[in-house]
């Protein structure tokens, strides 16, 4: 493969026109959406709208008049079409600690006889440190069970209360099978929570055919919702009104204005509301989610496919001889849309990257991780970010002071 086969490619892609909806830096190859997106060029206007329209002419009527009390309805009801949900089975708002925190309740409760809680250390460490505090906050005999991912199948058994699982592993991006674990948990009588952090907007989620119980998701990353936006939660439908919300504020009450000194759940999805929610995140959100509209999640998965295996075969042919190893599964539809690679200077090189404009990750202790959304992302940049790689390596511009020395967000 050369260059002009990657253009060959991005002349065909039916998804290149979405580029234009975004705001990239002139020259930067961002491979790091899977991290933080990029800015959608229509979320700025839509902002300012609602800063000095909404809130600063309209202000408190607002809430009536411009929709803000219903957006966490509404922008659920946008992300569930992503990740194959009913409508009025998502609600955006919060983060997805705290989310997860409602969930862990919710499930316990559900399931009241049983004590472990199963996940694998492939999760995103905060849901294992968020199932800690849980635990030990319920002083029950509650067990976090943490095993190897390619283990938790044999792990599932009848003692298990719920799984705790991210179905694509922040590290390797390795893609658990959703609907084989939840079958599983099912027959042994668990339920089920899915992170979906690496999930929504990259990868065809379907939570519903899967039989999911509970999940949730950010949408900093493919949704390209902004730094810290609004997470999300989902609900299975005939769960909804049967969950007891650990976490129960006004917003997710019966009637919120009517100020009652006791708490009664609103029926469905919204009773998993708790506080007020921030209305500037959520109105950039609302607007980043435009882009979406028209999108079909089985083409997305075709470019990211296509993309990471672009990505892995140029490494693999042209940066072989410096230590490099690609971490996660060689079977393309057993991944995410993320790929790591091991290397011994892992930090360095890639702070020799983004100082080349390249701009990726770093994941302790040796993993460079690059990823590939697929509405702004070009195969030529994927050439062109392992041509500088390659260069990188082969002439150790990586040993300087200024790339070993660790920031502090990696």
């Amino acid at each position: 493969m050369n260059r002009r086969d990657c253009e060959a490619l991005d002349a065909k892609d039916p998804l290149a026109h979405k580029r234009a909806a975004f705001s990239i830096p002139k020259g930067m190859i961002y491979l790091d959406g899977n991290s933080l997106g990029v800015l959608p060029v229509n979320v700025p206007a839509r902002v300012a709208e609602v800063a000095r329209k909404q809130w600063g002419e309209t202000l408190i009527k607002s809430w009536n008049e411009h929709g803000w009390f219903s957006m966490p309805q509404r922008i659920g009801d946008r992300i569930a079409r992503l990740i194959g949900a009913p409508a009025g089975s998502v609600i955006a708002g919060d983060t997805i600690s705290v989310n997860l925190f409602k969930l862990l309740g919710a499930a316990a409760k559900l399931n009241p006889s049983r004590r472990v809680i199963l996940s694998d250390n492939g999760n995103f460490p905060s849901d294992l440190y968020v199932a800690q505090g849980f635990r030990d906050l319920m002083d029950d005999g509650y067990l976090l069970k943490v095993v190897d991912p390619e283990q938790v199948m044999d792990a599932i058994d009848e003692s298990v209360a719920f799984t705790m699982i991210t179905e694509v592993d922040y590290r390797t991006a390795r893609l658990h099978d959703m609907k084989t674990v939840t079958a599983r948990a099912h027959a042994k009588g668990a339920l089920t929570i899915w992170d979906l952090a690496h999930s929504a907007g990259a990868t065809p989620v379907q939570l519903e055919a899967a039989n999911a119980d509970f999940a949730l998701g950010c949408t900093y990353k493919y949704l390209n919702g902004g730094p810290g936006a609004p997470a999300f939660l989902y609900v299975k439908p005939e769960l909804q009104d049967r969950v007891q919300p650990p976490l129960s504020g006004w917003w997710g009450h019966a009637a919120p204005f009517a100020f009652d000194l006791d708490y009664r759940p609103a029926p469905g999805i919204i009773r998993n509301q708790c506080g007020t929610q921030p209305i500037l995140s959520l109105a950039a959100l609302e607007a980043a989610l435009d882009v979406w509209d028209d999108v079909d999640v089985n083409g997305l998965r075709t470019k990211s496919l296509a993309l990471c295996k672009t990505f892995i075969d140029l490494v693999e042919s042209r940066c072989a001889t410096h230590g490099v190893k690609v971490a996660g599964p060689r079977d393309m539809t057993e991944r995410g849309s993320h790929v790591s690679i091991h290397h011994a200077q892992g930090y360095a090189v890639m702070q020799a990257l983004i100082a080349a404009n390249v701009v990726g990750d770093f994941r302790s202790p040796d993993m460079m991780r690059f990823g590939f959304t697929p509405l702004y992302t070009s195969f030529a940049e994927v050439w062109d970010a392992v041509d500088i790689l390659a260069r990188i390596l082969d002439g150790q511009e990586w040993d300087q002071p200024q790339f070993l020395a660790r920031k502090a967000v990696t």
